[in-house]
């Protein structure tokens, strides 16, 4: 009873247009006044200021920031070109190129937002100069933009890691093989586009000086992401202190390497990082005195008792996660959703014996579909904007790139090896 009191209570709000950190708060206090809980409201300032005190979270505003650095310089356009060279003669060319340079700046963000607007910037004017519908290109673009959730400096994952307690260390490595398998699929839609549109047939294979000048120009920002894998690999250093590194290597390629940037902006991109960071930090605190509340009152428990009763096999309750993660990402964003389900789901993932990096990654691949999900989403709006396109034109041309993306995760959901493959070559 308690549990769905709960759950009513914030998608009512949520839909109300009730902005996502007082519809928190809200639920919080409305279950706790309407179920005669009996709990101090003091309790929640409490519970608000803990959920915001681990020191791992220091790493949240430290990679924003990092990735505030790489996507206001060339680094994208730098990547995109090399992109080019090595894939730009297939059919659909410039559609695979938006998707190779989404995944490899993504590797270096972390940030599905950037990641849309730092590529989308410079793919789409040719896109549409090319002839993709700007429906497609708008579409392409908010999907290709989220693999950046599933390469090793994902926000998302070093949130995962610290409610979950599993090492950031094997979580940044598990995302490479389904972030490879999504992009994979992603292209293949880009191929068929193509092919049926006719408006993209490929262009002329690049020679091997061209490639090579266009990975010299790349490498800088492309070893990035190998450094900070590397160091949290080799434990030259943990993951919080790795966003600190991300920070200063950013700094020093785009001050001193490639020179797209001046001293005088570092404080304006200081300040857009501090207002990001400090609207997930209320989310992430928000979040943590509801989670406080379900603990206390065992609505996991509750809600595990009700699975077991419709879902007796492991691949039962995988399913049911999967629809249920679906639906709530229409109505919530992939942070925010995480924060509040992932307290709920942990418990119930150790009694069907599920690893819970694994647990991680599909969580991760599931929710990042909410970032393109009409009708609203991060990165559909960012998309939009740039490719200058309705909502429902994207939303026509959407679909073919969404049952991929879901056929995607349901693979990653039941081939487990897929997040364990590269942990396993590395051990």
């Amino acid at each position: 009873m308690l549990s769905a009191l709960l759950f009513l209570a914030f998608f009512l709000l949520a839909l109300a247009g009730v902005p996502l950190l007082f519809s928190l708060l809200a639920t919080t206090v409305a279950t706790i006044v309407i179920g005669s809980l009996g709990h101090p409201l003091e309790t929640i300032f409490l519970s608000f200021i803990g959920g915001v005190e681990p020191f791992i979270l220091i790493a949240v505003p430290l990679f924003i920031f990092a990735g505030e650095i790489l996507s206001s310089g060339g680094i994208g356009r730098r990547i995109v070109e090399f992109a080019r060279a090595l894939l730009g003669f297939l059919p659909g060319g410039l559609g695979i190129v938006t998707v190779a340079s989404c995944l490899m700046f993504g590797g270096v963000s972390g940030s599905a937002i950037a990641d849309t607007a730092a590529i989308g910037s410079l793919v789409i004017p040719s896109m549409k100069k090319r002839g993709y519908a700007s429906g497609f290109a708008a579409a392409l673009l908010s999907v290709a933009g989220t693999l950046a959730l599933l390469m090793p400096l994902s926000i998302p994952f070093l949130v995962y890691a610290f409610i979950s307690g599993v090492s950031m260390r094997q979580l940044s490595m598990s995302g490479l093989v389904p972030g490879l398998f999504m992009a994979i699929a992603l292209m293949g839609v880009c191929i068929w586009y193509g092919k049926k549109s006719g408006c993209d047939n490929g262009d002329v294979r690049s020679s091997a000086r061209q490639i090579w000048a266009a990975t010299r120009d790349a490498g800088p920002a492309l070893m990035m992401p190998l450094i900070i894998v590397g160091g949290i690999w080799s434990g030259v250093f943990t993951p919080t202190e790795s966003a600190a590194v991300a920070v200063v290597y950013g700094i020093v390629v785009s001050l001193f390497v490639y020179r797209d940037i001046q001293l005088r902006d570092l404080p304006r991109l200081l300040v857009n990082a501090f207002q990001t960071s400090a609207t997930v930090m209320l989310v992430i605190g928000a979040t943590g005195a509801l989670a406080w509340l379900i603990t206390a009152e065992q609505v996991a428990v509750q809600l595990a008792t009700w699975i077991k009763l419709v879902a007796d096999q492991p691949w039962q309750f995988l399913f049911l996660l999967n629809v249920a993660l679906l639906l709530l990402g229409i109505f919530i964003e992939p942070l925010p959703a995480m924060l509040l389900t992932v307290p709920l789901l942990l418990p119930i993932a150790k009694t069907f014996g599920i690893d819970l990096v694994h647990l991680g990654v599909v969580i991760t691949a599931n929710l990042a579909i909410a970032l393109y999900t009409p009708p609203v989403g991060g990165t559909l709006f960012v998309a939009a904007k740039l490719a200058d396109a309705g909502i429902g034109e994207i939303t026509k041309a959407l679909w073919p790139l969404l049952i991929a993306a879901v056929a995607v995760l349901f693979m990653i959901t039941y081939l487990p090896w897929s997040t364990s493959v590269i942990w396993r070559m590395l051990m």
